[in-house]
């Protein structure tokens, strides 16, 4: 099978590579973890006032449908309130 016969080149700068990345992972995840949460927060934050922005948005485009609507009907009515 082809896929068995796939071995990956590995010479003493592949292993000695994956060491360093074995032994730093513990010191470098935590730091750069550190300096991405101000950035998350933010990104959460800028979200949370988009929606909200939005949801007022929504909220005065549905009070002006609703009050237009509510003109028409009363120009309806008395348009037929008219023509009795």
């Amino acid at each position: 099978m082809a896929l068995l016969d796939f071995r990956p080149k590995a010479d003493i700068w592949t292993g000695l590579a994956i060491g360093v990345a074995i032994v730093a992972a513990p010191v470098v995840i935590p730091m750069v973890a550190a300096a991405l949460r101000p950035v998350l927060k933010a990104g959460l934050k800028g979200g949370f006032l988009l929606y909200e922005r939005g949801r007022e948005i929504v909220a005065n485009i549905t009070e002006m449908a609703e009050d237009l609507a509510e003109e028409v009907k009363a120009e309806v009515k008395a348009e037929l309130a008219e023509g009795e």
